[in-house]
């Protein structure tokens, strides 16, 4: 009877170490299964925690770009406002070339690279801040230049009127004294004057004629300065023809901007002293018959007239 209990003893020891190696087999292969399936998770989770942040930053770096371009154009206007106002814009015009080259460079959707441009924005929307106030101050300024200009000017045209006014109550007055100043004759005596020295008045025969001796008086004028004067005497016959010889004495003076004859002139200091003037004129010829018209002129206006008749 033992010996039918030992010879079955080592046929079922087999199977049991048998059963234990399968066991530790498929205790490995779960271990590694479940490691692969954790690890496939853990992968498919990190990619989709990476698609997030990339997804997020390239929103993130978007809109910072757009913000760029926003305060781009606000720049432009401030630049336009400031530059209006007159004020300095060489700050703004330096931030937007920096911005315009950040717009134009093509950068990694990073973390690193939207902090950096995150931190440029702000410091541009503290710039622009900044000039707003400036805005302000140079409005402020230049409402009141405004202001004080136009009161200069409303100051100026009063100015400017009063002065035309004085300038035109300086010329009128100047006018006035110009005329008031101007030499009259006076007091005329037309005698000929025959070679005998013989004197006869007005008519004259034309034979008894040989010189025109002609007198006047320089009226007393208070006016008029002490100086020397030229004055001239035209003998214009009835024919409207001035007795003009260069030989005896006669030229030309300006007349109303028109250059005329006289006969006949002297050159004298008036002083005032109601001087008499005596003019001599021999004509050289016989006198046509008719009535003779005497002219007397200083400078250029007339100081008076007289006439005398040759029958």
């Amino acid at each position: 009877m033992s010996e039918s209990v030992n010879s079955g003893s080592p046929g079922t020891t087999k199977p049991n170490k048998s059963n234990q190696k399968y066991a530790i087999i498929i205790a490995i292969l779960s271990v590694i299964i479940i490691i692969q399936f954790v690890n496939t998770y853990l992968n498919r989770q990190e990619r989709e925690q990476l698609l997030v942040e990339k997804s997020t930053t390239e929103e993130e770096l978007a809109t910072t770009m757009q913000r760029l371009e926003e305060i781009r154009a606000e720049l432009d206007q401030k630049i336009a406002d400031i530059q209006r106002l007159g004020g300095d814009i060489s700050e703004l015009t330096r931030a937007k070339e920096e911005i315009e080259t950040e717009l134009k460079r093509t950068r990694r959707a990073n973390g690193q690279v939207i902090k950096e441009l995150k931190d440029r924005v702000e410091g541009y929307e503290l710039l622009l801040k900044n000039k707003d106030a400036e805005i302000e101050r140079l409005s402020k300024v230049n409402t009141q230049l405004l202001s004080e200009n136009t009161t200069l000017k409303t100051q100026k045209n009063v100015l400017g009127d009063s002065i035309n006014r004085l300038t035109q109550t300086k010329q009128e007055l100047a006018g006035k004294v110009a005329i008031a100043s101007q030499l009259k004759a006076e007091n005329f005596r037309i005698v000929a004057v025959n070679d005998r020295g013989r004197e006869r008045e007005s008519p004259f025969r034309s034979r008894q004629v040989g010189n025109i001796k002609i007198e006047f008086n320089l009226a007393e004028n208070n006016v008029a300065p002490v100086e020397g004067k030229k004055i001239m005497i035209r003998i214009v016959d009835q024919n409207n023809q001035v007795l003009f010889d260069v030989a005896r004495g006669s030229g030309t003076f300006l007349y109303n901007g028109k250059e005329e004859f006289y006969t006949a002139a002297q050159e004298i200091l008036f002083d005032n002293t109601r001087q008499k003037l005596v003019y001599l004129y021999d004509k050289g010829s016989d006198y046509n018959p008719g009535t003779y018209r005497l002219e007397v002129y200083c400078d250029d206006y007339l100081m008076g007239s007289g006439s005398f008749v040759v029958k």
